[in-house]
């Protein structure tokens, strides 16, 4: 590929001497300026980063289209694992990003997009999707954390106060002040609970649907029976924040809209939430993945493109699955609403969905158990069964289609998903495992297995982490989501990622009761930075390699989405990990406790485990708006 203009041989020849030299003086400075650092620093736990290469990292984001954009994997990388006879070359440091770039999200950068110049949709929702920048315009710099940033509160204070200046960003709290989404007081940002639809706190909110339901004692959970919870256009994630308490994990969605920064305090809280949108694609997650949705107030035209959103909504539900939604068109006697209610009754109707309960502002519809009433339905009813070959749990990448997901052959004879009531389904084999193959030995061994890796992970890091450190979690190549069923005692959630080419387990994932996504490693995660305490890295370095995958990409990619001071695991094979341990520094991580065969005989012969912790550093600059 050509980078930059092409106006002449002398030209080049001068712009190429420029930039070798430029970069030779480059290196030099870190070279000399670290090692002077390194001299005057100490041990000190605060570290440094180089300044004086922002715009070189920044040129990596994306500036003037006419710029030479660099690549790594031409001229600065190194690649992963060498052949014979090769030389490593291992960077001493990495520049720092742009100011600009401080929460930058690489694979849902809008800034990207008009420079990509990509024809999107913007009434469909296109540009909040995830289009991620191709191999020579990603950005080989490290994100450092904002001015005065400090350790994330500890959870559970962390659900109702953050720090200001983790997250600097307060227009939220004046929009949404007569709301009670979020209130200024001094250095923190407090969240009292409330919400769009619930001024006076999600957990009155919480308490009236079910009592609508029916549910005993007005809890939420109705005996185990609803775990999973599926919150469209959350806001700053109240609602999945108060739904806690009863044993109910849900994933909170929204896009990086209008409100930006509402995942991100989500995230800074301590509450499961994920960055996606009802656009175009089909959300990450597998078919029959969630007891309810509940949308408040979300501002999403539900009739749209023949309902295909609503239909999205249908395919994620479980047989006997809920829908609140809370909203104008359900109560408003305005001649708009009213049409709006009578449209979207008809097409939930024809969906088989029946009302459950309405009461004030708030209808309640529910799934039907199994497939008799799509079969009673008549000809040519709108919308349509999906086609017999369509596999409901394809996501990655797979565009909506506005028609019914049907169930199985064995949900309908199970008449319901078959699942245990919670705590019971996180250790039970899940129905679907058929489906992929598995046994239900096979199961309880991973289960069994994983118990003691998580056993001796935790008795490594006890000494070396301080109680209620770790809220955030995340296992990078989740399987059967045994890690995170492992971690039920502590006080954390996980989000299991499961690789978009390999074995569809997430849906085994979701019926224990856990959440997570589908994801591919050759790509950014759609989070902002420095949203998990700990990353978990099982043979996912080993996976990217047979991809052909940069390596040096990924370790990026996990330094952007960790908090200072968090920790990363990395389960692999022993010569990835010698590797690994090359880029440490230039990374600002460092080693504090590795196992091995010797020490552990659970270990292959040629695995490693090495626990590492991201040091907490800021720029000079940073560092002088801080104090």
């Amino acid at each position: 590929m050509t980078r930059g203009r092409a106006d002449g041989f002398q030209k080049k020849r001068l712009v190429t001497s420029v930039c070798v030299a430029v970069i030779l003086l480059c290196f030099l400075f870190l070279y000399y300026g670290s090692l002077f650092g390194s001299q005057n620093r100490g041990a000190s736990a605060l570290e440094y980063g180089s300044r004086s290469l922002r715009k070189l990292g920044s040129s990596y984001l994306g500036g003037d289209e006419d710029a030479d954009l660099g690549s790594k994997q031409d001229e600065t990388s190194t690649k992963l694992w060498q052949e014979d006879g090769e030389d490593d070359v291992v960077p001493k440091s990495y520049p720092v990003c742009d100011d600009r770039h401080s929460e930058l999200i690489p694979c849902l950068d809008r800034n990207l997009i008009y420079q990509m110049r990509l024809k999107l949709d913007l009434s469909l929702m296109e540009h909040y999707e995830r289009h991620c920048p191709q191999p020579e315009r990603r950005y080989n710099c490290v994100i450092p954390p904002p001015a005065g940033y400090k350790v994330p509160i500890k959870w559970p204070k962390s659900r109702d106060q953050v720090w200001k200046s983790n997250i600097p960003h307060t227009h939220l709290a004046h929009e949404k002040s007569d709301q009670n989404w979020m209130v200024v007081k001094g250095e923190k940002i407090v969240f009292p609970g409330g919400g769009t639809h619930f001024h006076y706190g999600a957990d009155k909110y919480i308490a009236s649907l079910a009592n609508m339901l029916n549910f005993s004692n007005n809890n939420f959970n109705n005996e185990g029976r609803v775990r999973t919870v599926l919150d469209v256009g959350c806001g700053v994630a109240s609602f999945g924040a108060y739904l806690l308490s009863s044993d109910i994990i849900t994933m909170s969605l929204a896009p990086n809209d209008v409100h930006q920064n509402q995942i991100q305090f989500a995230l800074e809280r301590g509450i499961p939430a994920y960055l996606g949108v009802l656009g175009t694609m089909r959300l990450p997650y597998p078919s029959r993945s969630f007891e309810l949705a509940h949308c408040s107030r979300c501002r999403i035209d539900w009739l749209q493109r023949d309902g295909i959103l609503l239909l999205e909504l249908d395919r994620l539900l479980r047989p006997g699955g809920y829908f609140a939604y809370s909203s104008p068109e359900a109560y408003a006697q305005d001649e708009e609403d009213l049409k709006i209610w009578r449209e979207m009754s008809a097409l939930v109707e024809r969906m088989c969905w029946k009302i459950a309960a309405k009461r004030n502002q708030t209808v309640i519809w529910v799934k039907p158990l199994t497939n008799d009433c799509y079969m009673e339905r008549e000809p040519g009813t709108q919308p349509t069964l999906c086609r017999s070959n369509d596999d409901p749990d394809a996501v990655w990448g797979v565009p909506m289609e506005a028609c019914i997901t049907t169930y199985s052959d064995q949900t309908q004879r199970a008449k319901g998903s078959g699942l245990v009531p919670w705590p019971a389904r996180l250790t039970a084999p899940p129905p679907r495992l058929a489906d992929l193959g598995y046994s239900n030995e096979m199961f309880e061994k991973d289960t069994e297995v994983w118990q003691q890796r998580v056993e001796s992970y935790w008795n490594l890091l006890s000494s070396k982490i301080k109680p209620n450190t770790l809220r955030n979690l995340m296992d990078m190549k989740a399987n059967f989501g045994s890690f995170g069923a492992a971690l039920k005692s502590k006080d954390v959630w996980v989000m299991n990622v499961v690789p978009e080419d390999g074995p569809n387990t997430l849906k085994l994932i979701y019926d224990r009761g856990l959440i997570g996504t589908v994801h591919s490693w050759c790509e950014a995660f759609s989070t902002y930075p420095r949203t998990y305490d700990l990353l978990h890295a099982w043979t996912v370095f080993s996976d990217i390699k047979k991809k052909g995958c940069s390596a040096e990409d990924l370790l990026i990619e996990m330094d952007r989405i960790l908090r200072p001071t968090g920790f990363i695991i990395i389960r692999d094979k022993r010569p990835v990990v010698e590797f690994i341990k090359k880029y440490l520094p230039a990374l600002h991580w460092e080693v504090v406790a590795t196992a091995d065969p010797e020490s552990d005989p659970e270990l292959d012969a040629d695995d490693i485990v090495l626990f590492i912790k991201k040091k907490m550093w800021l720029t000079s600059e940073s560092l002088r708006d801080s104090e």
